[in-house]
């Protein structure tokens, strides 16, 4: 059964990461990862915590109707009740909805009585791949009845993938392209804003596109000493080091490693390294063209910062169910007016309500205004 999970795991994440090349195959990766897991549809998405929106990318979903996909994003993803809590979970942890909100307490939204269980759905476990001061994306997957509550070894195989599908995610957007034919990738890639390049196993630079070229150049964070990529800083160098080889053994070999390797220029300038492994799936037709075993993707990053709800809730200590009324009782005001917004009884909203004030110290709801507008502006859309 191991050998056999093992082969399994082993596909996957090399359909993961043809994905990166081509996104067409989503939609079947994502079915593969759903029949992994343990679900009826999975999806890639993102949700806006502030103007309560989502947006769909890719998914495979047979097991949800299609009338009910569309009232998801239409009506419903304003009455979800884990979208705040998605905020504050860590990058590639899987999430269940028991995990944001008590179970019983879901049982009794909106969301759940209206939406999910006419499908028979009954949970939900979630990944971040990327979150932003406003929005988060997420790798996510829907389970029915027939599959039972999110448990141990769905997390378990859950966090498997899921570092497979981020790093498959963000080199897709630093490619951003339509399809990029693995037999002219080297010159497909000559165009990008992002630098790139194609390594060996030791680390010996078989290619780099123009911007790639322009980074050797200034010879600051990333350099080529003789024929081989080198990182100023000791570290990220034996980083490097560790992950061209791993490369060399296989997609599942390079593991979590270098999913984002920070680099900083003298400067402070804050880039970002990933790696995508060219040792099998399509992408192989590039390391045989090129005798490469990993492509190297080198871009600006934004210094990651929290967003007014979050920095919130830090400060207060509060759980995204208490965050979540926060800012509905800023956006539509009072008790019973939450809770018809949040899909929730009026004891509910009351009971969190009651713990928002010993928190903040707050006394009254007025005082809550007072001391979200303190945090600023970006809590309004």
């Amino acid at each position: 059964m191991v050998m056999d999970e093992t082969a399994q795991v082993s596909e996957l994440i090399g359909d993961i990461y043809d994905a990166a090349l081509d996104p067409s195959l989503w939609p079947l990766v994502l079915g593969k990862a759903k029949g992994f897991v343990g679900g009826v549809a999975a999806s890639l998405y993102s949700k806006d915590a502030v103007n309560k929106c989502g947006n769909m990318f890719y998914q495979n979903a047979d097991g949800i109707d299609p009338h009910y996909r569309h009232l998801y994003f239409d009506t419903y993803v304003k009455l979800d009740p884990t979208t705040t809590g998605h905020f504050f979970a860590e990058l590639d942890a899987p999430v269940a909805t028991n995990d944001i909100i008590p179970y019983q307490e879901f049982l009794e939204t909106r969301f759940y009585l209206e939406w999910a269980r006419p499908q028979g759905l009954v949970d939900h476990v979630a990944a971040v791949i990327e979150k932003s001061n406003t929005s988060a994306a997420l790798f996510g997957i829907f389970r029915h009845e027939r599959d039972g509550l999110v448990d141990d070894e769905a997390r378990r195989r859950m966090a498997l993938i899921t570092p497979h599908v981020r790093r498959a995610v963000l080199i897709g957007k630093a490619i951003d392209l339509k399809t990029a034919e693995a037999a002219t990738f080297a010159d497909t890639l000559d165009g990008l804003t992002a630098g790139m390049f194609l390594v060996d196993a030791t680390g010996r630079i078989i290619h780099a596109n123009t911007t790639g070229h322009a980074i050797f150049r200034e010879g600051d964070f990333l350099c080529a000493i003789g024929d081989r990529l080198t990182a100023s800083d000791p570290q990220i160098d034996r980083l490097f080091r560790d992950i061209f080889a791993a490369a060399g053994n296989g997609d599942a070999a390079i593991g979590i490693k270098g999913i984002a390797v920070p680099l900083i220029s003298r400067g402070g300038e804050h880039h970002v390294a990933h790696v995508l492994p060219l040792t099998s799936g399509a992408r192989r037709r590039a390391g045989i063209a090129t005798s490469a075993v990993a492509a190297l993707f080198v871009q600006k990053a934004a210094l990651d910062t929290p967003s007014p709800p979050e920095a919130i809730a830090k400060a207060y200590k509060l759980t995204p169910t208490e965050l979540r009324v926060l800012l509905a009782v800023i956006e539509v005001g009072g008790g019973p007016e939450v809770a018809e917004a949040l899909g929730v009884s009026t004891e509910t909203v009351k009971g969190h309500l009651g713990q928002l004030y010993v928190k903040t110290g707050a006394r009254r709801q007025a005082d809550l205004v007072k001391l979200v507008a303190g945090f600023s502006s970006p809590l309004q859309s």
